[in-house]
Protein backbone atom coordinates (compact mmCIF):
# COMPACT_ATOMS: atom_id res chain seq x y z
CA UNK A 1 0.00 0.00 0.00
CA UNK A 2 2.73 2.36 0.95
CA UNK A 3 4.44 1.64 -2.53
CA UNK A 4 1.87 2.33 -4.10
CA UNK A 5 0.48 5.69 -2.38
CA UNK A 6 4.60 6.87 -2.75
CA UNK A 7 4.21 5.59 -6.38
CA UNK A 8 0.99 8.08 -7.12
CA UNK A 9 2.61 10.88 -5.17
CA UNK A 10 5.32 10.74 -7.62
CA UNK A 11 3.36 10.69 -10.66
CA UNK A 12 1.73 13.46 -9.43
CA UNK A 13 4.61 15.16 -8.83
CA UNK A 14 5.90 14.97 -12.38
CA UNK A 15 2.75 16.04 -13.56
CA UNK A 16 2.66 18.89 -11.90
CA UNK A 17 6.44 20.00 -12.89
CA UNK A 18 4.95 19.33 -16.41
CA UNK A 19 2.01 21.16 -16.16
CA UNK A 20 4.47 24.05 -14.26
CA UNK A 21 6.87 24.22 -17.38
CA UNK A 22 8.54 27.98 -17.71
CA UNK A 23 9.06 29.47 -21.03
CA UNK A 24 12.68 31.13 -20.12
CA UNK A 25 13.64 32.60 -23.56
CA UNK A 26 12.94 32.61 -27.23
CA UNK A 27 11.26 29.44 -28.15
CA UNK A 28 10.76 28.56 -25.29
CA UNK A 29 12.71 25.79 -22.25
CA UNK A 30 14.91 24.11 -25.20
CA UNK A 31 14.99 26.69 -27.38
CA UNK A 32 13.20 24.49 -30.20
CA UNK A 33 9.85 26.12 -29.74
CA UNK A 34 8.65 22.68 -27.73
CA UNK A 35 6.64 22.74 -24.86
CA UNK A 36 6.32 19.24 -22.30
CA UNK A 37 2.59 20.34 -21.23
CA UNK A 38 -0.54 18.83 -22.31
CA UNK A 39 -4.29 19.55 -22.23
CA UNK A 40 -3.92 23.12 -23.48
CA UNK A 41 -6.85 25.00 -24.61
CA UNK A 42 -7.84 23.96 -28.28
CA UNK A 43 -11.03 26.95 -28.72
CA UNK A 44 -10.47 30.75 -28.22
CA UNK A 45 -11.67 33.75 -29.60
CA UNK A 46 -11.56 37.82 -28.90
CA UNK A 47 -13.93 36.59 -25.78
CA UNK A 48 -13.65 32.46 -25.11
CA UNK A 49 -10.86 31.00 -23.20
CA UNK A 50 -9.67 34.78 -22.67
CA UNK A 51 -8.24 34.87 -18.72
CA UNK A 52 -7.22 38.57 -19.66
CA UNK A 53 -5.25 40.54 -22.10
CA UNK A 54 -3.55 43.98 -20.70
CA UNK A 55 -3.30 46.62 -23.19
CA UNK A 56 0.58 47.28 -24.56
CA UNK A 57 1.73 50.90 -25.25
CA UNK A 58 2.42 50.15 -28.63
CA UNK A 59 3.23 47.50 -31.42
CA UNK A 60 6.08 44.77 -30.59
CA UNK A 61 7.14 41.98 -32.45
CA UNK A 62 9.11 40.18 -28.93
CA UNK A 63 8.21 37.43 -27.53
CA UNK A 64 6.55 37.12 -23.86
CA UNK A 65 8.75 34.53 -21.79
CA UNK A 66 7.21 33.19 -18.34
CA UNK A 67 9.07 32.38 -14.88
CA UNK A 68 6.57 31.59 -12.31
CA UNK A 69 4.26 34.17 -11.78
CA UNK A 70 5.78 36.70 -13.40
CA UNK A 71 5.38 36.86 -17.37
CA UNK A 72 7.95 39.56 -18.95
CA UNK A 73 8.11 41.63 -22.60
CA UNK A 74 10.59 44.35 -24.21
CA UNK A 75 8.45 47.12 -25.52
CA UNK A 76 9.11 50.40 -27.54
CA UNK A 77 7.26 53.00 -25.35
CA UNK A 78 7.53 54.92 -28.45
CA UNK A 79 7.19 54.88 -32.29
CA UNK A 80 10.42 56.52 -32.86
CA UNK A 81 12.32 53.98 -30.30
CA UNK A 82 13.46 56.94 -27.55
CA UNK A 83 11.89 55.48 -24.78
CA UNK A 84 12.69 51.18 -24.34
CA UNK A 85 11.15 49.28 -21.81
CA UNK A 86 10.91 45.70 -20.24
CA UNK A 87 7.82 45.52 -18.23
CA UNK A 88 6.82 42.52 -16.32
CA UNK A 89 3.56 41.18 -15.52
CA UNK A 90 1.77 39.33 -13.36
CA UNK A 91 0.70 35.73 -14.04
CA UNK A 92 -2.63 35.66 -13.10
CA UNK A 93 -4.29 38.92 -13.78
CA UNK A 94 -2.30 40.70 -16.12
CA UNK A 95 -1.52 43.53 -14.47
CA UNK A 96 1.97 45.26 -14.66
CA UNK A 97 4.45 44.55 -11.28
CA UNK A 98 6.88 46.92 -13.16
CA UNK A 99 8.48 49.02 -15.86
CA UNK A 100 12.31 49.96 -17.02
CA UNK A 101 12.69 52.04 -19.26
CA UNK A 102 15.68 53.27 -21.06
CA UNK A 103 16.61 56.23 -23.10
CA UNK A 104 17.66 56.40 -26.23
CA UNK A 105 18.61 59.45 -28.09
CA UNK A 106 20.71 58.26 -30.91
CA UNK A 107 19.63 57.19 -34.28
CA UNK A 108 19.09 53.55 -35.22
CA UNK A 109 17.03 53.04 -38.33
CA UNK A 110 14.33 49.96 -38.76
CA UNK A 111 11.26 49.18 -41.27
CA UNK A 112 7.80 49.76 -40.31
CA UNK A 113 7.48 46.21 -40.33
CA UNK A 114 9.82 45.90 -37.54
CA UNK A 115 9.28 47.89 -33.91
CA UNK A 116 11.55 49.00 -32.17
CA UNK A 117 12.23 46.09 -29.06
CA UNK A 118 11.96 43.20 -31.44
CA UNK A 119 14.53 41.07 -29.28
CA UNK A 120 12.98 38.49 -26.92
CA UNK A 121 14.49 38.75 -23.14
CA UNK A 122 15.57 35.52 -21.67
CA UNK A 123 15.28 34.33 -17.54
CA UNK A 124 17.19 32.19 -15.54
CA UNK A 125 14.89 32.66 -12.64
CA UNK A 126 17.21 35.24 -11.18
CA UNK A 127 17.80 38.07 -13.59
CA UNK A 128 16.16 39.30 -16.50
CA UNK A 129 18.42 39.52 -19.57
CA UNK A 130 17.40 42.20 -22.39
CA UNK A 131 18.50 43.48 -25.48
CA UNK A 132 17.52 47.00 -26.01
CA UNK A 133 19.36 46.69 -30.03
CA UNK A 134 21.81 50.43 -30.26
CA UNK A 135 20.54 51.31 -26.64
CA UNK A 136 22.74 48.24 -25.20
CA UNK A 137 22.11 45.25 -23.57
CA UNK A 138 20.38 45.16 -19.54
CA UNK A 139 20.17 42.99 -16.86
CA UNK A 140 17.55 43.52 -14.24
CA UNK A 141 16.92 41.07 -11.07
CA UNK A 142 13.30 39.58 -10.69
CA UNK A 143 12.15 42.77 -8.76
CA UNK A 144 13.60 45.19 -11.41
CA UNK A 145 16.89 46.24 -9.78
CA UNK A 146 19.56 47.13 -12.79
CA UNK A 147 22.12 44.66 -11.95
CA UNK A 148 24.51 45.29 -15.51
CA UNK A 149 24.48 46.98 -18.67
CA UNK A 150 26.75 46.90 -21.45
CA UNK A 151 26.65 48.81 -24.86
CA UNK A 152 28.46 47.54 -27.98
CA UNK A 153 27.57 50.87 -29.81
CA UNK A 154 25.38 51.73 -32.80
CA UNK A 155 23.61 48.35 -34.13
CA UNK A 156 22.78 49.84 -38.11
CA UNK A 157 20.88 48.35 -40.64
CA UNK A 158 18.26 49.34 -42.98
CA UNK A 159 15.80 46.78 -41.31
CA UNK A 160 16.92 47.19 -37.93
CA UNK A 161 17.86 44.20 -35.58
CA UNK A 162 16.00 41.55 -33.76
CA UNK A 163 17.94 38.80 -32.71
CA UNK A 164 17.68 37.82 -28.85
CA UNK A 165 20.03 36.92 -26.09
CA UNK A 166 20.71 33.52 -24.93
CA UNK A 167 21.32 31.97 -21.27
CA UNK A 168 23.35 28.89 -20.96
CA UNK A 169 25.56 27.74 -18.04
CA UNK A 170 27.48 31.40 -16.43
CA UNK A 171 26.54 32.81 -20.08
CA UNK A 172 24.68 35.14 -22.01
CA UNK A 173 25.14 34.76 -25.54
CA UNK A 174 23.75 37.35 -28.35
CA UNK A 175 23.98 37.82 -32.11
CA UNK A 176 25.29 41.93 -32.23
CA UNK A 177 23.88 42.69 -35.77
CA UNK A 178 23.33 43.59 -38.43
CA UNK A 179 25.24 45.72 -39.80
CA UNK A 180 29.04 46.73 -40.83
CA UNK A 181 30.17 45.46 -36.93
CA UNK A 182 28.54 42.79 -36.81
CA UNK A 183 29.49 39.97 -34.04
CA UNK A 184 29.08 37.18 -31.76
CA UNK A 185 29.14 38.10 -28.20
CA UNK A 186 29.63 35.77 -24.53
CA UNK A 187 28.95 38.09 -21.45
CA UNK A 188 29.16 37.11 -18.19
CA UNK A 189 25.50 36.91 -16.56
CA UNK A 190 26.08 37.81 -13.17
CA UNK A 191 28.52 40.65 -14.05
CA UNK A 192 28.01 41.49 -17.86
CA UNK A 193 32.09 41.33 -18.79
CA UNK A 194 32.82 40.29 -22.17
CA UNK A 195 34.26 36.73 -22.00
CA UNK A 196 35.14 36.40 -26.02
CA UNK A 197 33.84 37.64 -29.60
CA UNK A 198 34.04 36.24 -32.87
CA UNK A 199 33.52 39.29 -35.84
CA UNK A 200 31.41 37.92 -38.62
CA UNK A 201 33.21 39.84 -42.10
CA UNK A 202 31.10 40.74 -44.72
CA UNK A 203 28.91 42.94 -42.80
CA UNK A 204 26.75 45.91 -44.42
CA UNK A 205 23.96 48.37 -43.27
CA UNK A 206 22.32 48.81 -46.71
CA UNK A 207 21.63 52.13 -46.12
CA UNK A 208 23.91 53.66 -48.87
CA UNK A 209 23.90 52.94 -52.20
CA UNK A 210 25.11 50.12 -54.01
CA UNK A 211 25.50 48.46 -50.77
CA UNK A 212 24.03 44.60 -50.75
CA UNK A 213 21.23 43.51 -48.72
CA UNK A 214 23.07 41.24 -46.53
CA UNK A 215 22.16 40.07 -42.55
CA UNK A 216 21.45 37.72 -40.07
CA UNK A 217 18.58 38.52 -37.45
CA UNK A 218 18.92 34.75 -36.25
CA UNK A 219 19.56 33.98 -32.66
CA UNK A 220 21.83 31.17 -31.65
CA UNK A 221 21.27 27.87 -29.94
CA UNK A 222 23.07 25.62 -28.16
CA UNK A 223 23.58 21.59 -29.08
CA UNK A 224 24.63 18.70 -26.95
CA UNK A 225 26.04 15.85 -29.05
CA UNK A 226 27.54 13.15 -27.30
CA UNK A 227 28.33 15.07 -24.00
CA UNK A 228 29.73 18.04 -26.05
CA UNK A 229 28.06 21.52 -26.50
CA UNK A 230 28.12 23.87 -29.73
CA UNK A 231 26.82 26.75 -30.34
CA UNK A 232 25.06 27.04 -33.50
CA UNK A 233 24.72 30.21 -35.60
CA UNK A 234 23.33 31.09 -39.33
CA UNK A 235 25.00 33.54 -40.93
CA UNK A 236 24.47 35.29 -44.72
CA UNK A 237 25.68 32.22 -46.88
CA UNK A 238 27.40 29.79 -44.07
CA UNK A 239 25.90 27.84 -40.69
CA UNK A 240 28.80 27.59 -37.64
CA UNK A 241 29.76 25.96 -34.91
CA UNK A 242 31.27 27.06 -32.29
CA UNK A 243 32.61 25.91 -28.81
CA UNK A 244 30.43 27.92 -26.15
CA UNK A 245 33.37 28.54 -23.40
CA UNK A 246 36.10 29.80 -26.17
CA UNK A 247 34.31 31.11 -29.10
CA UNK A 248 36.53 29.07 -31.05
CA UNK A 249 35.21 27.36 -34.26
CA UNK A 250 34.64 24.16 -34.36
CA UNK A 251 33.04 23.84 -38.15
CA UNK A 252 31.53 25.80 -41.14
CA UNK A 253 29.00 25.09 -43.64
CA UNK A 254 28.05 26.46 -46.92
CA UNK A 255 24.97 26.79 -48.40
CA UNK A 256 22.72 29.68 -47.38
CA UNK A 257 21.98 32.69 -48.99
CA UNK A 258 22.70 36.96 -47.77
CA UNK A 259 19.54 37.15 -45.95
CA UNK A 260 18.97 34.73 -42.82
CA UNK A 261 16.10 35.42 -40.48
CA UNK A 262 15.22 31.91 -38.73
CA UNK A 263 17.23 30.26 -35.96
CA UNK A 264 19.12 27.17 -36.31
CA UNK A 265 16.60 23.75 -35.83
CA UNK A 266 18.40 20.80 -34.19
CA UNK A 267 17.41 17.05 -33.84
CA UNK A 268 19.80 14.37 -32.37
CA UNK A 269 22.96 14.74 -34.78
CA UNK A 270 21.12 17.10 -37.43
CA UNK A 271 21.02 20.75 -37.77
CA UNK A 272 18.74 22.61 -40.02
CA UNK A 273 18.79 25.90 -41.44
CA UNK A 274 17.32 28.21 -43.75
CA UNK A 275 17.48 31.43 -45.61
CA UNK A 276 15.11 34.56 -45.71
CA UNK A 277 13.84 36.41 -48.70
CA UNK A 278 13.61 33.34 -50.77
CA UNK A 279 16.65 31.82 -50.10
CA UNK A 280 18.18 28.49 -50.31
CA UNK A 281 18.03 25.63 -47.36
CA UNK A 282 20.29 22.93 -46.32
CA UNK A 283 20.64 20.64 -43.72
CA UNK A 284 24.00 19.30 -41.94
CA UNK A 285 25.82 16.60 -39.75
CA UNK A 286 26.88 18.41 -36.76
CA UNK A 287 29.67 16.06 -35.72
CA UNK A 288 32.22 17.47 -38.00
CA UNK A 289 35.75 19.58 -38.00
CA UNK A 290 36.58 22.38 -40.13
CA UNK A 291 34.68 22.65 -43.50
CA UNK A 292 32.03 20.34 -43.94
CA UNK A 293 29.84 21.48 -46.72
CA UNK A 294 31.03 18.33 -48.99
CA UNK A 295 31.51 15.94 -46.29
CA UNK A 296 28.48 16.23 -43.85
CA UNK A 297 25.35 18.42 -45.74
CA UNK A 298 22.76 16.33 -46.28
CA UNK A 299 21.28 18.20 -48.81
CA UNK A 300 20.83 21.70 -50.26
CA UNK A 301 17.72 23.13 -51.76
CA UNK A 302 18.41 26.15 -54.01
CA UNK A 303 15.31 26.80 -55.84
CA UNK A 304 13.02 29.74 -55.18
CA UNK A 305 11.57 28.80 -51.46
CA UNK A 306 8.56 31.00 -49.69
CA UNK A 307 10.34 33.84 -47.22
CA UNK A 308 10.81 32.42 -44.00
CA UNK A 309 10.99 34.71 -40.93
CA UNK A 310 10.30 32.47 -38.11
CA UNK A 311 11.74 29.13 -37.41
CA UNK A 312 10.50 25.63 -37.72
CA UNK A 313 9.26 22.73 -35.39
CA UNK A 314 11.41 19.40 -36.17
CA UNK A 315 9.17 16.41 -34.42
CA UNK A 316 9.18 12.78 -35.33
CA UNK A 317 11.65 13.25 -38.68
CA UNK A 318 9.96 16.02 -40.06
CA UNK A 319 10.79 19.39 -40.22
CA UNK A 320 7.25 21.98 -39.62
CA UNK A 321 7.39 25.27 -41.24
CA UNK A 322 4.62 27.97 -41.25
CA UNK A 323 6.29 30.49 -43.65
CA UNK A 324 6.00 33.84 -44.03
CA UNK A 325 5.32 35.05 -48.07
CA UNK A 326 3.36 33.15 -49.01
CA UNK A 327 1.21 32.17 -46.77
CA UNK A 328 2.25 28.59 -47.02
CA UNK A 329 3.41 25.58 -44.47
CA UNK A 330 5.84 23.12 -45.25
CA UNK A 331 6.58 19.24 -43.47
CA UNK A 332 9.68 18.64 -44.93
CA UNK A 333 11.32 14.96 -44.22
CA UNK A 334 14.49 16.08 -42.19
CA UNK A 335 16.80 13.17 -44.13
CA UNK A 336 16.00 14.28 -47.60
CA UNK A 337 14.42 17.75 -47.43
CA UNK A 338 11.32 17.24 -49.71
CA UNK A 339 8.60 18.86 -49.02
CA UNK A 340 5.57 16.43 -47.88
CA UNK A 341 2.66 19.04 -48.13
CA UNK A 342 3.29 20.53 -51.49
CA UNK A 343 2.57 23.99 -51.00
CA UNK A 344 -0.51 23.42 -48.53
CA UNK A 345 -1.68 27.10 -47.90
CA UNK A 346 -2.72 28.18 -44.25
CA UNK A 347 -3.79 32.07 -43.47
CA UNK A 348 -2.27 34.94 -44.46
CA UNK A 349 1.44 34.98 -43.55
CA UNK A 350 3.62 33.81 -40.77
CA UNK A 351 5.89 36.03 -39.06
CA UNK A 352 6.01 33.95 -35.49
CA UNK A 353 7.73 30.75 -34.94
CA UNK A 354 5.94 27.62 -34.96
CA UNK A 355 5.30 26.03 -31.23
CA UNK A 356 4.48 22.35 -30.61
CA UNK A 357 2.67 20.79 -27.60
CA UNK A 358 1.61 17.44 -27.13
CA UNK A 359 1.15 15.97 -30.67
CA UNK A 360 0.11 19.79 -31.98
CA UNK A 361 1.33 22.22 -33.47
CA UNK A 362 0.89 25.80 -33.29
CA UNK A 363 1.50 28.61 -36.45
CA UNK A 364 -0.53 32.20 -35.84
CA UNK A 365 -0.70 34.61 -38.72
CA UNK A 366 -0.23 38.40 -39.07
CA UNK A 367 -4.36 38.40 -38.73
CA UNK A 368 -3.79 36.93 -35.54
CA UNK A 369 -5.43 33.79 -36.13
CA UNK A 370 -3.52 30.21 -34.77
CA UNK A 371 -4.08 27.20 -36.93
CA UNK A 372 -4.10 24.13 -34.28
CA UNK A 373 -2.63 21.05 -36.64
CA UNK A 374 -1.82 17.36 -36.31
CA UNK A 375 2.01 16.65 -35.57
CA UNK A 376 1.82 14.40 -38.56
CA UNK A 377 2.83 13.72 -42.45
CA UNK A 378 -0.80 13.63 -42.47
CA UNK A 379 -1.86 17.25 -43.08
CA UNK A 380 -4.85 17.80 -40.81
CA UNK A 381 -6.11 20.83 -39.40
CA UNK A 382 -7.92 20.24 -36.11
CA UNK A 383 -8.97 23.88 -35.01
CA UNK A 384 -8.44 27.73 -36.27
CA UNK A 385 -9.08 30.61 -33.56
CA UNK A 386 -8.88 34.63 -34.47
CA UNK A 387 -8.47 37.20 -31.60
CA UNK A 388 -8.47 39.68 -34.79
CA UNK A 389 -5.46 41.97 -33.80
CA UNK A 390 -2.09 41.83 -35.88
CA UNK A 391 0.65 39.40 -34.75
CA UNK A 392 4.15 39.05 -35.52
CA UNK A 393 5.48 37.64 -32.29
CA UNK A 394 5.90 33.83 -31.38
CA UNK A 395 3.50 32.00 -29.12
CA UNK A 396 4.29 31.23 -25.76
CA UNK A 397 3.20 28.52 -23.10
CA UNK A 398 3.34 28.33 -19.83
CA UNK A 399 1.35 26.21 -16.56
CA UNK A 400 -1.60 25.21 -19.15
CA UNK A 401 -1.80 28.77 -20.57
CA UNK A 402 -1.02 30.09 -24.07
CA UNK A 403 0.38 34.00 -23.86
CA UNK A 404 -0.26 35.67 -27.55
CA UNK A 405 1.53 39.34 -27.91
CA UNK A 406 -0.27 41.12 -30.65
CA UNK A 407 0.03 44.84 -31.58
CA UNK A 408 -2.44 45.93 -29.09
CA UNK A 409 -2.60 44.01 -26.13
CA UNK A 410 -0.98 40.63 -24.55
CA UNK A 411 -3.06 37.79 -24.13
CA UNK A 412 -3.43 34.96 -21.96
CA UNK A 413 -5.53 32.54 -23.27
CA UNK A 414 -6.58 29.25 -21.07
CA UNK A 415 -9.53 27.02 -20.19
CA UNK A 416 -12.01 29.51 -18.31
CA UNK A 417 -13.52 26.59 -16.52
CA UNK A 418 -10.28 24.92 -15.15
CA UNK A 419 -8.98 28.77 -14.30
CA UNK A 420 -12.71 29.63 -12.21
CA UNK A 421 -12.27 26.19 -9.98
Amino acid sequence: MFLRTLAISLQLLLIGQVFAENWPGFRGPLSNGKSSEKNLPLKWSSSENVLWKTKLPGPGSSSPIIWNDKVFISQSVDKAGKERALLCLDRKNGSVIWSKTIRFDGKEPTHATNPYCSSTPVTDGERVVVSFGSAGVYCFDMDGNELWKKNFGPIIHIWGNASSPVLFGNHVYLNIGPGKETFLVALDKKIGRELWRTTEPGGSSALEKGEPWIGSWSTPVVANLQGRNQLLMSWPEQVKSYDPEMGTLNWVCSGLTKLVYTSPLVEGNTMVAMSGYHGSALATLIDGKENVTTTHRLWHHTAKAPQRIGSGIIHDGKIFMANAGPGNIQCMDLKTGKDLWENQRLGANHWGSMVYSDGKLYATDQNGDTYILEASPTFKLLRKNSIGEHVDASLAISQGCIFIRSFQHLWCIGDSNKNQK
